[in-house]
């Protein structure tokens, strides 16, 4: 696949209290998508659509596939080296890609243009493009509040960019350094605001919230383990702890606690529609690989943690909000549970794939959610399948069997 070359970064240091600062200036910000798009493409002339295309990135081992999300055929194929991890990259329109020592970018090759009181549609052939994130060790991707952020564990470094830059060229950088390297994570908040966590390469202990000039302004650390993210109604940012929660709102920060002494939520799903957070919930400090089968649902308006007993396990790669706001989870039983965040009730279990068991290494394949507006999508790695399930009444959509084992799943709009 064609790839082509638009790099131009300089860079200029500043410094703030326990962090430092450094702006990398490139081209001036541009966020029209109108055509003709060169960057990451294999076509300079795009091919204008009746109706928005939404995609699909599936990686498997040794690459990648892009399909149609709507009858899920496979538009795109790529080859990639090692375990790749998938985001989406903000602007519907590229993924980011983990992979190695750098947060690569693929163009899906879909997106569109809006003209007034309508909006134009465009395909080209996906491609990964040559813009690339150098991260010795590529963590979580983070959008929200229209900027895209990247943590690279390795070396502590957050790196904040428009996702809509993606589509003309390299993107203007804005990196923070934190104290010390760890596996963490960052969201740049509305109102310009930082949040970022706090740890090293033997613990992590909580956040810090940085203003729009870097400095940090507020702290919590009472968070043992904190790990992941999630943003809920009200941009409540929630990030789980080995006993529970902190929950970042409205400028102050409130520590939710587990009913267990080790009560750990490690990940989240969250929802514009609600103020409620989903979460995983993990009691034993000394498995190996525990296997749950109780979720956290925790209201960030009253700091009530609410566990659902779902009578099967599941893996972190099982959660997901519905359109409404519902709390879906991926049982091993082969079907999605559907609850309402608010009374915790399952008001819904939706067959998809046979009953199946988590793989012992993380990386490994296994059934994966993605939801993308109204439909679900279910990966089922034993029968090399993609089912695509009509949350509203849950039938299914569309299925098709793909050329290689899915691992990894994510969607643009």
């Amino acid at each position: 696949m064609q790839l082509n070359t638009r790099t131009s970064r300089s860079l200029a240091l500043a410094t703030s209290v326990g962090l430092s600062l450094t702006l990398t200036a490139g081209c001036a910000s541009d966020t029209d998508n109108s055509p003709p798009m060169e960057t990451g493409t294999t076509a300079t002339i795009p091919k204008e659509q009746a109706s928005a295309m939404p995609r699909l990135a599936v990686s498997y081992d040794g690459g990648l596939l892009i399909l149609d999300a709507t009858t899920l055929d496979t538009v795109g194929e790529t080859e990639i080296d090692g375990f790749t991890r998938l985001n989406p990259a903000g602007d519907g329109r590229h993924v980011m890609v983990s992979a190695g020592d750098a947060f690569k970018v693929l163009d899906t090759g879909t997106w569109s243009s809006t003209h007034g009181d309508h909006s134009h549609y465009y395909t080209v052939d996906p491609a990964m493009t040559d813009v690339e994130f150098s991260a010795n060790e590529p963590g979580h991707v983070v959008n929200h509040a229209g900027k895209t952020v990247l943590f690279n564990d390795g070396s502590g470094l957050v790196e904040i960019f428009d996702p809509t830059q993606l589509a003309k060229r390299q993107p203007r950088v804005e990196t923070v350094a934190t104290p010390e390297p760890h596996h963490g994570v960052a969201v740049v908040l509305a109102n310009g605001n930082l949040l970022t966590t706090i740890g090293n390469s033997e613990s992590r202990s909580g956040i810090a919230v940085l203003d729009a000039d870097r400095k940090e302004i507020l702290r919590n650390e009472q968070c043992p383990g904190i790990h992941g993210e999630a943003v809920g109604a009200g941009e409540a940012i929630v990030l789980g702890c080995q006993d529970g929660l902190l929950v970042y709102k409205d400028g102050a920060i409130t520590k939710v606690q587990s009913p267990d002494p080790y009560g750990r939520i490690g990940n989240q799903a969250g929802s514009e529609e609600s103020e409620i957070i989903l979460g995983d919930y993990k009691t034993d400090p000394e498995a190996e690989l525990e296997r749950p089968q109780r979720i956290s649902l925790t209201n960030t308006s009253t700091s009530e943690l609410k566990l659902v007993d779902l009578g099967t396990s599941y893996t972190f790669r099982s959660l997901g909000r519905g359109p409404h706001g519902e709390a879906l989870i991926l049982g091993t039983d082969g079907a999605i549970h559907v609850i309402d965040p608010h009374s915790g009730a399952v008001i819904n279990k939706i067959a998809v794939i046979g009953e199946w068991t988590e793989p012992t290494e993380w990386q490994d394949p296994r059934p994966t959610l993605f939801v993308r507006d109204h439909t679900a999508y279910v990966t089922d790695p034993t029968s090399k399948k993609l089912i695509a399930v009509d949350l509203e009444d849950g039938s299914i959509a569309a299925q098709a069997t793909l050329d290689h084992t899915p691992n990894e799943l994510t969607g643009v709009s």
